[in-house]
């Protein structure tokens, strides 16, 4: 569960930051933002999991949800500066 809370924070994060500036694609927006979720998500999760004492509160998913929305939307960002770099 805590995977995918992470995976869907960042595909909303990708998306948000692939709206602001440098677009991949709802598609390009949303796998790398999920894939930063991933990460972002799990270490969210760790600390706040050893910080309530494990469980699924509504602490826990916003957790997740708000570590992967951060990572993915950075790492959204950092990938569409990359592309956009390669294409000029």
């Amino acid at each position: 569960m805590e995977w995918l809370l992470g995976a869907l924070g960042g595909a909303l994060g990708g998306n948000a930051a692939g709206a602001a500036k440098n677009s991949l694609g709802v598609g390009g927006n949303s796998l790398t933002g999920a894939l930063g979720g991933l990460l972002g998500g799990g270490l969210a999760g760790n600390l706040m999991g050893a910080a309530s004492g494990g469980g699924l509160d509504i602490a826990h998913i916003a957790g997740q949800l708000g570590g992967g929305g951060i990572v993915g939307a950075v790492l959204t960002a950092i990938v569409g500066a990359v592309m956009k770099g390669r294409k000029a």
